[in-house]
């Protein structure tokens, strides 16, 4: 696939074109408040997984409603002392997949803790078990347009808040160090991975890899490719729909949780990618607020981004951090 976005010099200035709404910030306090009224209640029990060199518990944490939301924790066998902490969030259509997976964290000698996504898990991987049992108004098949009626109602609502209470149940554990938590995720993994470092203040390092639901004017009309196309088919059928579907998508638009953003932040980009095209990504990492930050580029790949390069680069960074 050749090139079909900004010449890199151009996305390297691209600030994108979605606006963020005046009650942004109210709207998140009073949907993380809600969130913690309802206890916690992390449990982490020990699973069998085969594995020698990995613990590995079966977490179930209370999410946005209460909702029970599952994930691992995977810890190194032996480990007595609070470890570094990385929380990690899926890609689209993806679960938590087996015990047995996704080694690499914890073979590092951190705390891992990976959260299942809602609703998903049936599209890819190992399966995910965390139902989504909040009804929505008629939407395109898939994710993208549940609950578009109104911010309130919208599916990545409920996404971010339990990915924030993810962190929280994560460091609730004795063997994780709070004060050294790292988010990170690819695709739609990465674009949570932005809400929750616009979201918690104290987090040590962010490093989202070609991240989704990000400048969601632009994506929704530059690409045709699903997910973001969910949106524009939702809007053929639902003619002159459009502008409240972009009200309601920009209170969960990466570049106005970037905005946010208080701790360094590592992303990536893929010059090819035609499913979360390098200018929205670009939007994201610009408007990034602190000041410690930097992107990979990989010139001439699709959604795959840096693949195994990138969690080689992503692993030598981290050691500034955590």
């Amino acid at each position: 696939m050749a090139l079909f976005d900004l010449p890199l010099d151009e996305l390297r200035a691209y600030r994108g074109v979605s606006t963020a709404p005046a009650d942004f910030d109210a709207f998140w306090d009073k949907t993380l408040q809600e969130a913690r009224e309802h206890e916690l209640a992390a449990r982490f029990e020990p699973v069998d997984s085969g594995l020698s060199t990995v613990r590995v518990y079966d977490v179930t944490f209370a999410g946005f409603g209460g909702h029970p939301v599952k994930g691992w924790l995977r810890l190194p066998a032996g480990a007595s002392e609070p470890l570094p902490l990385v929380v990690e969030f899926i890609g689209y259509g993806g679960g938590r997949g087996l015990a047995h997976e996704d080694l690499l964290w914890a073979s590092t000698g951190r705390a891992h803790f990976v959260m299942d996504t809602r609703g998903q898990g049936g599209a890819w991987g190992g399966g995910g078990g965390t139902a989504d049992p909040v009804g929505a108004a008629p939407a395109f098949p898939g994710y993208m347009t549940r609950g578009i009626d109104a911010p309130e109602n919208y599916y990545y609502r409920r996404v971010f808040t339990d990915a924030v209470r993810a962190v929280e149940a994560a460091r609730s554990h004795q063997l994780a160090d709070a004060a050294r938590t790292v988010v990170t995720g690819e695709s739609q993994g990465g674009g949570i991975s932005l809400a929750v470092g616009g979201l918690l203040p104290d987090l040590v390092a962010v490093a989202p890899d070609v991240p989704f639901l990000c400048d969601f004017p632009r994506a929704t009309t530059l690409t045709d490719r699903h997910p973001y196309r969910e949106i524009g088919l939702f809007l053929k059928t639902h003619r002159g729909r459009a502008e409240d579907a972009l009200r309601t998508l920009s209170y969960f638009d990466g570049v106005h949780f970037a905005a946010r953003g208080r701790a360094p932040a590592l992303f990536s980009a893929a010059l090819e990618d035609r499913t979360c095209p390098p200018s929205t990504v670009f939007a994201a990492f610009n408007a990034w607020a602190h000041r410690d930050k930097a992107i990979e580029v990989y010139d001439f790949n699709d959604h795959e981004g840096g693949g195994p390069f990138q969690e080689e680069r992503k692993l030598r960074w981290l050691r500034a951090y955590a």
